[in-house]
């Protein structure tokens, strides 16, 4: 039983992180070594992200996982004529 409720836990915890990357249109790359990385995905605009990666070893780029929120068309008025 302890087993299976680690798993799940576990299994959240991957499936939040994947969620929060999306949130974020900008992307940090910081580099560790010549072949280690990691990204932080959590800046609204370019700008913030090169502020933080002043100075550092590091890159800003788009969030390929970004998906921006869906805007529902919005529905005419339609104008009724009186009839006389």
């Amino acid at each position: 039983m302890r087993k299976l409720l680690l798993i799940a836990m576990l299994a959240g915890l991957g499936l939040t992180t994947t969620a929060e990357a999306r949130d974020y249109p900008v992307c940090l790359r910081v580099y560790q070594s010549y072949h280690d990385w990691y990204d932080e995905c959590s800046y609204d605009t370019m700008a913030q992200c090169r502020m933080s990666a002043s100075g550092r070893s590091a890159d800003c780029m788009t969030n390929p996982w970004y998906t921006a929120p869906q805007q529902h068309p919005t529905k005419k008025k339609r104008k009724h004529r009186r009839q006389n």
